[in-house]
């Protein structure tokens, strides 16, 4: 075994580890249900298998939640290198900027001023009905970022 396969193997294990983690394994049924169109108790039902029309929504949903999904990781692993060696060549300033934007949230939290973009809120609001492919996919962008930070 080289350490290619090991650490090939070592990804493999993270990332299954990552998704079976409490924060992100009860949401996946609901998301995949929500994208074909179709209720958790419609595509598990007690005494037969889910209608095929049914099983291949909710498999093409999947598979574009899943391309979703992977777009992100991808986009985050290839430009993780470019972006460090960016930061790493602008750091004094980047530490300036930082330290003035965490000030300013400070003063925002402590009420000195208030800045509208900090108390800005954006939701989602969908019709109720099932997502497209392109919905899946998109679904899938969002969950991945919503994953990160769970998992980092």
């Amino acid at each position: 075994m080289s350490i290619a396969d090991i650490s090939l193997f070592s990804a493999l294990l993270a990332g299954a580890l990552s998704f079976l983690s409490p924060c992100v394994l009860p949401l996946v049924p609901p998301y995949l249900c929500y994208m074909a169109g179709v209720s958790v108790e419609q595509f598990r039902t007690e005494n037969t298998a889910p209608r095929p029309e049914i099983r291949r929504a909710v498999l093409f949903s999947a598979f574009f939640f899943t391309l979703g999904f992977a777009t992100v990781f991808v986009a985050l692993g290839a430009g993780a290198s470019t972006i460090g060696t960016l930061l790493r060549q602008n750091l004094d300033i980047l530490a300036k900027i930082g330290g003035f934007i965490i000030i300013l949230m400070g003063l925002n939290f402590l009420g000195v001023f208030r800045i509208g973009l900090f108390s800005r809120e954006a939701r989602f609001h969908g019709a109720g009905k099932p997502a497209t492919l392109s919905g899946a996919y998109v679904m899938g962008l969002a969950f991945a970022f919503g994953w990160t930070p769970c998992i980092g």
